[in-house]
């Protein structure tokens, strides 16, 4: 209502009941101009609001003489907001010889920060104050990378043999089966990178790179994945098991789930009314999964000393990444209903567009929902030192076992082999040895062998080359049922 127009004096009484607040705002005369351009920038600088001139601070209608002068001065010191914004006057008959003046702006969305002869304000409830140095600096960085953001940007010297053809293919298989893209598409893979906005002009985007790229170093040292197992409950414990690696988006999503597997211990139970036994991580893999997948895709790439961590100890696991939340977020929301502002939008797409993602901005709520139903502490999330950090409570020692047994072992019962199995044909077709690498062998042999083997056979995974089984580019992908069963990690037998 505070930005409607005002068609009449009981309209404007109907505003005024309202009382002060975040978007609107009372002065007695237009002999407080200045301060009310501050005000209005303020408004440019939030959700946008309505100042009224010609009312007393308690909302009193008090009006003033109005003359075309007046009208012209308020637009003259509109148009001096830098970056020029649009700004709605409008004048309210209050009495015979007097008016009262409605001056409304929107929010300012991408535009952000406003500034008013020089410096930017902010709404505080219902006061206006100067913005902070570190928020004006904050959202001026990021008006700029909404026109030039630093994954739209030329990766100089890049090609399309530079990039992992595989990976690429894969993304079309995927989302031809989630139907986010047309089966018609072009199975060339510059094509396919045209579609998913990563080439542009026949020019490789940074954006390509990190989600596809084979080579990182010199020039692109954040493409990094740190995984650390760690005795105790500090960094300075015992290190049992360090990984520091560089790679693409989606493979530090497979091997990042595939560290968190090996590492933490699985336990059993045998739910009541149930004769079978229920095998379980101490956090959901589909939590795990989903924060990561958060971590890689909504991270601050233009940092190059950024990078993502895994770091597991005995009572948590962190997932940290390189970054601030967007303007507007703040980690409480998190835990509740917020806005999906993703940082990296073409990054975040493709990952959408293979399954990966299902609702862009849902994904924290689908976590705590993961943990409710099994019984797991909801994760902390915190914004510390310019990093985004999650991270979840639960026990990493199987009672009796000393730390460090159970990593980096082979993987034990067949079951859990066929759940490591599954986790890692999430993400699209792979091969047997790229399965092995993933469930922590270091070749294939006849355990992964028999395991492939019997979820082929259980219609759980399938030949992406059934009629060729033994052609040495047969790949294995999830099955439909398949798919459901690896969300709902340890079903799998």
């Amino acid at each position: 209502m505070s930005r409607s127009l005002i068609n009449s004096p009981r309209e404007l009484s109907a505003l005024l009941a309202q009382g002060e607040g975040e978007a609107l705002e009372f002065k007695r005369s237009t002999g407080e101009l200045k301060e009310a351009m501050q005000t209005l920038c303020s408004f440019l600088n939030g959700s946008g609001g309505t100042l009224l001139f010609g009312i007393r601070p308690d909302g009193r209608i008090e009006g003033q003489e109005v003359a075309d002068h007046t009208l012209r001065d308020i637009a003259q010191a509109c148009d001096r907001f830098e970056p020029p914004a649009h700004v709605s006057i409008q004048r309210v008959k209050v009495s015979p010889d007097r008016d009262a003046i409605a001056v409304a702006v929107k929010g300012g969305g991408d535009m952000r920060p406003f500034v008013s002869e020089g410096r930017a304000y902010e709404r505080v409830g219902s006061t206006t104050r100067r913005m902070p140095q570190a928020k004006y600096e904050r959202l001026l960085v990021e008006r700029g990378h909404a026109k030039h953001r630093w994954e739209n940007l030329p990766a100089e010297g890049l090609t399309l043999k530079d990039l992992d053809r595989k990976e690429i293919v894969r993304t079309r298989e995927l989302a031809i089966q989630q139907n986010r893209i047309s089966p018609d598409t072009s199975p060339d893979i510059g094509e396919i990178l045209d579609r998913l906005g990563l080439r542009i002009d026949g020019v490789l985007t940074q954006a390509a790179l990190m989600l596809y790229g084979k080579r990182f170093l010199p020039n692109y040292p954040q493409c990094l994945l740190k995984m650390g197992r760690f005795r105790g409950t500090e960094v300075t414990g015992e290190i049992v098991d360090n990984r520091q690696e560089y790679m693409n988006a989606f493979t530090m999503v497979r091997e990042g789930m595939a560290f968190l597997e090996r590492t933490m211990p699985l336990g059993a139970r045998f739910p009541a009314g149930k004769i079978f036994r229920e095998d379980r991580f101490p956090v959901p893999l589909g939590a795990l999964r989903e924060i990561l997948l958060n971590a890689v895709m909504h991270r601050d790439y233009s940092n190059y000393s950024g990078y993502v961590a895994i770091a597991v100890f005995d009572d948590r696991i962190e997932i940290r990444s390189c970054g601030r939340l967007p303007t507007g977020v703040t980690v409480e929301q998190l835990s509740g209903r917020h806005d999906s502002k993703p940082t990296n939008p073409l990054i975040a797409g493709a990952f959408h567009r293979t399954g990966a993602v299902e609702v862009l901005g849902r994904g924290t709520n689908r976590v705590i929902a993961m943990c409710k139903q099994n019984g797991v502490a909801a994760p902390m999330f915190e914004d510390r030192h310019g990093f985004l950090i999650v991270t979840f409570k639960a026990q990493m020692v199987t009672p009796g076992r000393r730390v460090g047994s159970e990593v980096g072992s082979e993987v034990g019962s067949s079951h859990d082999l066929s759940t490591r199995i599954l986790t890692a044909l999430w993400l699209g077709p792979t091969s047997k040895t790229r399965i092995a690498q993933a469930v922590g062998k270091q070749k294939v042999d006849g355990q992964l062998h028999a395991a492939v083997r019997k979820l082929l056979a259980q219609g759980l995974i399938e030949y992406t080359l059934p009629d060729k089984p033994n052609s040495r580019l047969q790949k294995y992908r999830l099955a439909e049922h398949g798919r459901k069963i690896a969300r709902r990690p340890g079903t799998a037998s």
